[in-house]
């Protein structure tokens, strides 16, 4: 369904622009793997906590309860990108290193 998989991408892009910084970067990057397209969203933005790397698809979960509120941040984008993601027999990942950014991949089955 391309509706629902630019609705994924969507929501990685506007985390990445949230936490990003201004003077900050996003870099956007696809690639074919066998019989896979792996995308990849890298921020230079403040990146994720150890502790929050293990909840950050739950539904409603927010690492950062004081920034997040007032923004109109829900705590859902990630939860429905995982949803969506698995639909269609893809896997989307995340590694973080607080200060440096955060790097999201979404591997789907071509």
């Amino acid at each position: 369904d391309p509706e629902r998989l630019r609705q994924v991408l969507l929501i990685l892009l506007d985390n990445a622009l949230r936490y990003t910084p201004a003077g900050g970067t996003i870099t956007l990057e696809a690639q074919i793997a066998g019989r896979r397209a792996i995308i990849r969203v890298h921020d230079t933005g403040c990146g994720i906590a150890p502790e929050h790397l293990e909840h950050i698809f739950e539904r409603f979960y927010r690492a950062d309860q004081a920034r997040s509120s007032g923004t109109g941040n829900t705590g859902l984008g990630l939860a429905i990108a995982q949803g969506l993601t698995h639909a269609h027999g893809g896997q989307i990942r995340v590694e973080s290193i607080p200060g440096q950014g955060t790097n999201v991949s979404l591997e789907l089955p071509l």
